[in-house]
């Protein structure tokens, strides 16, 4: 088993390079974005963003994800004390819209869409998505001493994105190419892919 490896000052699970990912919106519906206890993990910069997005997407939210923004904002407090955006009957993100996903057998499949990504996709807006939400399924954490890690998230909604992945012979971390080079860096990035080109020589993935 592979330790904890290390790309500058990112501790990285070996899982990010292992296990493979790559979502399946077809199959999920995009649940991410309405299971769970509480809202994506935002950052007071991401904040600052979903604000000024927000009257952009206004008429993609539900009526009843207005009312909880002009109620509470975009953001709360989670029980942990970390900055997350608020929800809607304690489950889905207030940022959660429904529209139709092309399959690529043509066909269009209805699913819960990202409002500010599918805004940003249709340059209707330049922010995509809090990085919490583009990173999924890695996960970071600051410690203690100021260092990041980055962990694998297992999750049963996206196992569908696990199976896809296998089919593919995708890994974590090349279907995340794009958010980790828009947290980290390309120098950063490129740094990790010789990381694994080097452990995939030596035998080790």
């Amino acid at each position: 088993m592979l330790p904890i490896l290390q790309v500058g000052d990112v501790l990285i699970s070996p899982d990010i390079l292992t296990e493979k990912f790559c979502c399946d919106l077809e199959a999920c519906g995009g649940q991410c974005c309405v299971e769970g206890e509480a809202g994506a993990p935002v950052t007071l910069e991401e904040i600052d963003h979903l604000e000024e997005v927000l009257a952009e997407v206004w008429d993609d939210l539900s009526p009843k994800a207005r009312a909880v923004i002009n109620r509470e904002g975009v953001s709360t407090i989670d029980p942990e004390g970390d900055l997350v955006t608020t929800i809607v009957n304690g489950k889905d993100c207030v940022f959660t819209c429904y529209g139709d996903v092309t399959t690529p057998a043509g066909t269009a499949h209805d699913c819960c869409l990202c409002a500010t990504e599918k805004a940003f996709r249709e340059g209707r807006t330049s922010w995509p998505k809090p990085i919490s939400c583009y990173l999924y399924p890695i996960r970071e954490k600051r410690l203690s001493n100021g260092t990041v890690a980055l962990n694998y998230h297992r999750w049963k909604v996206c196992e569908c994105a696990v199976r896809k992945g296998r089919e593919l012979q995708l890994p974590v971390y090349r279907f995340l190419k794009e958010p980790l080079i828009r947290r980290f860096g390309q120098e950063w990035y490129d740094e990790l892919v010789a990381l694994a080109d080097e452990l995939r020589r030596q035998g080790m993935l």
